[in-house]
């Protein structure tokens, strides 16, 4: 793997990594500060225990890439949230909406996106400069707050962050699904693992090799209308084809990037290779809630590379 200039004397980053514009959907950019600082954190209702908090598991990822990747350039992390679950103190449960101060209000997040940007070790693909980037997704709504403390689910994932339009390119080798643990401890331990292991020659293999496989529009054309029909199509009858996770909607942002952008559109005469196609799909899924936005990372290499199969 290629690696940039860095500084040897690099210390704690102070920067936020390149861009929060991973995921836009409903999302709200926050910082690792606010998380600490003014978040509560909720508990389990039967034993009262408090639960891993966002800014816990943001810290233990943090901490792991700094470890695994000690010497090269770490930036800070990036967090986009949604669903807050507001609250207010009871000395202000008299009070209108409209006059409530800060410190009378509480929140935390329902569902939490990450990341944290590698910039010292990138590769590029088709002229598209793509640097390592690790994160994590975690759902309060996943679990069962209404019994005793047990373990608690979270994602994490390595992949890479393409810096001209900030997708998110991740592979199944690169992805911790659903892991349940009980501390911010046990998370730091599955994250430097994954991190220690993975290897990404083969997953940017196949992307380079995307960028040289092209399909006409007439190729595009029926394949975009192949993927609305599985929207329609009868259990039975999707026997046999890739397993599509994307809506009606995203196909919509692919068509509109199809014609419109600059960086991942069709070219003069209509065709369009692999690679961009991918792109357009990782560009429509930042239009995802953040419980889906994994599998549809994962869905959309898998898509184009039977694409590339079936060619």
């Amino acid at each position: 793997m290629e690696l940039a200039i860095i500084n040897p004397d690099f210390a704690t980053p102070s920067r936020v990594s390149s861009d929060d514009r991973f995921i836009l959907s409903n999302t709200d950019s926050v910082t690792l500060a606010h998380l600490k600082d003014d978040c509560v954190i909720p508990v389990f209702s039967k034993d009262n225990q408090p639960t891993i908090s966002n800014a816990d598991f943001v810290e233990a990822i943090y901490e792991a890439v700094q470890n695994v990747f000690y010497g090269e350039e770490v930036l800070s992390p990036a967090i986009r949230v949604s669903h807050p679950i507001k609250g207010r103190i009871p000395e202000a449960k008299d009070k209108d909406a409209r006059d409530l101060q800060d410190f009378e209000k509480t929140v935390y997040y329902e569902r939490t996106m990450f990341t944290i940007e590698v910039p010292s070790i990138y590769r590029v693909i088709n002229n598209n400069h793509l640097s390592l980037t690790v994160g994590g997704v975690r759902g309060y709504h996943l679990e069962n707050l209404h019994t005793k403390r047990g373990p608690q689910k979270f994602k994490v994932f390595i992949g890479y962050r393409n810096r001209v339009c900030c997708n998110m390119c991740v592979s199944t080798d690169g992805i911790l699904d659903d892991i349940k643990v009980n501390t911010a401890g046990e998370i730091f331990s599955r994250a430097e693992d994954l991190l220690n292991r993975h290897e990404s020659s083969e997953t940017l293999n196949r992307y380079s090799k995307w960028a040289n496989i092209k399909i006409s529009e007439k190729q595009f054309a029926e394949f975009i209308g192949r993927c609305k029909m599985l929207g329609f199509m009868p259990t039975k009858e999707k026997d046999g084809y890739p397993l599509f996770r994307f809506t009606d909607s995203h196909l919509s942002l692919v068509l509109d990037g199809y014609y419109k952008d600059k960086y991942f559109g069709r070219d003069i005469d209509g065709s369009i290779n692999l690679w961009k196609l991918y792109n357009l799909f990782t560009g429509a899924n930042k239009s995802s809630y953040i419980d889906k936005f994994l599998e549809r990372s994962i869905n959309a290499e898998s898509v184009i590379e039977n694409m590339r199969l079936y060619l």
